[in-house]
């Protein structure tokens, strides 16, 4: 999490949407850095809005924008499939490396998910709050000129995040079946993503 205080943004990380990259690139710029433990730094909105939202209120008698990458859910899912099968998670419980990519969806839909496939939601870590605590701006992982552009504007510097924390390249896909279950389970992933202008 990045905060530009003067801008009054608070740059939230949505985890496995380069705000890695961008944490690296900005936090010299930036007011407060959160890049650990990793409870913090991808706080989500909830806990946004609980812990900090009040302190620069009250505090600093301020209100906060807050911005934050949304990826395409299938490549969500299959960055944290990624992940988790890279060497360094062999042998450990959480690894992907025995299963396939259709089977890890399938745990995913799980009521019940196994350590594996716990990895939380983008639509549930971007909820609005019932206090109207929200996403001010909301942008596409996959498209990253337009947040690239408005950190510039924003910030009154120029950006050039490099790439880290990048997951194994692989080709993945999901069968048909397993796809349309995805889309039906987590509509609200889907829906959120393409209501990103």
């Amino acid at each position: 999490m990045l905060v530009f205080y003067k801008e009054r943004l608070v740059f939230l990380s949505v985890p496995k949407t380069g705000t890695t990259a961008y944490q690296s690139a900005l936090r010299d710029r930036a007011d407060i850095v959160i890049s650990d433990p990793p409870e913090l730094k991808h706080a989500p909105v909830y806990r946004y809005n609980r812990f900090l939202r009040p302190m620069f209120e009250k505090v600093c008698g301020v209100e906060m924008e807050t911005l934050a990458v949304m990826r395409e859910p299938v490549s969500w899912l299959g960055s944290w499939y990624r992940y988790r099968r890279r060497p360094f998670m062999r042998g450990k419980p959480n690894s992907t490396e025995a299963i396939g990519f259709d089977d890890f969806v399938a745990a995913y839909l799980r009521g019940d998910r196994p350590g594996f496939a716990d990895v939380g939601s983008q639509a549930k870590f971007l909820e609005p709050r019932p206090n109207g605590t929200a996403v001010t701006h909301l942008f596409r992982y996959e498209e990253p000129a337009p947040l690239r552009r408005f950190l510039e504007q924003r910030l009154g510097i120029e950006i050039e995040p490099g790439r880290e924390n990048v997951s194994p390249r692989m080709e993945l896909a999901l069968s048909p079946g397993t796809e349309r279950r995805y889309r039906r389970k987590c509509a609200e992933e889907f829906d959120l993503y393409d209501s990103i202008a």
